[in-house]
């Protein structure tokens, strides 16, 4: 394997056996060394990644060149627990967006600014494994650098995985955040309780909002073919069913999307369960 560009005196490309472009990244592997180089024996490269998508690769090179390597091994180290903890495919986008979000936090720790998060409490509800692998990220960079991230930026790093899961750009995964706070809200509002977030209805909530939240953001909707069980849902529960008419029109209004009826049934249902009230009450 011939060297293609040098980045640094630890990070090399070189093109693989598929041709492929491949960073290889070990300290003083690319000291001394130029384009068109052997690659040095394998002891001298500590880690490899092959990113399939062009730009992607391209950025992750960028990334390679202004970000300090322990940066990088530190990041690493916390996709590979997320990968374990979490059980999930992950894109190769969380190799760019995660180092540079670690590493650009680290820096504004060191220089005394630290940033609320506003969907903090919601993160803890909405995405309680990714927040749980936020708050190990925390524990890795204090014992590798000794500063003390604060659980906003635990948070902040829980959605980086959240949106390598769903894909499409970190705005998306913060627009779908806000969608569901506000989905809770108006339930809130409309029962005048809320829910136990403890329970089995609010977990199968959570996750149907979730997906909900993804198909406004794609643009993707459930199709009308359950009018005649709305009907049946609609006498029985028509307290969750005005609740849930609440939410679609708030949606219409503020994403321009319109759930349909499937949808409508499905959140009737979901919000009659963990009201637990029956609307008969």
């Amino acid at each position: 394997m011939r060297i293609e560009k040098v980045l640094n005196n630890n990070v090399i490309v070189a093109l693989d056996e598929h041709g492929a472009e491949t960073v290889l990244m070990g300290r003083g592997l690319g000291f001394g060394r130029h384009a068109g180089d052997q690659v040095p024996e394998d002891e001298a490269v500590e880690k490899r990644f092959t990113l399939h998508n062009e730009q992607l690769s391209d950025k992750f090179q960028q990334l390679m060149t202004s970000i300090p390597l322990p940066h990088f091994m530190m990041s690493e180290r916390i996709i590979n627990h997320a990968k374990i903890a979490l059980g999930k495919e992950l894109s190769d986008s969380i190799y760019v967006t995660l180092p540079d979000h670690i590493s650009a936090a680290i820096l504004r720790y060191q220089e005394g600014i630290t940033l609320s998060n506003p969907l903090l409490w919601d993160i803890r509800q909405f995405y309680p494994d990714e927040y749980a692998v936020g708050h190990k990220a925390n524990e890795i960079v204090f014992e590798e650098t000794g500063v003390h991230f604060t659980e906003d930026e635990a948070g902040f790093i829980a959605m980086h995985f959240v949106n390598a899961q769903v894909g499409g750009e970190i705005r998306d995964v913060y627009d779908m955040t806000y969608l569901m706070q506000e989905v809770f809200r108006i339930v809130q509002e409309e029962f005048g309780i809320a829910p136990d977030q403890d329970s089995l209805d609010y977990y199968r909530f959570v996750t149907h909002l979730k997906f909900f939240a993804r198909r406004i953001v794609s643009g993707q909707r459930y199709g009308d073919d359950e009018a005649d069980l709305l009907e049946v849902v609609r006498f029985k529960y028509p307290r969750s069913f005005a609740c849930a008419q609440k939410v679609c029109e708030y949606v219409e209004r503020e994403k321009g999307f319109q759930s349909g009826q499937n949808e409508l049934l499905y959140l009737t249902i979901h919000i009659a369960r963990i009201t637990g009230k029956g609307d008969d009450d």
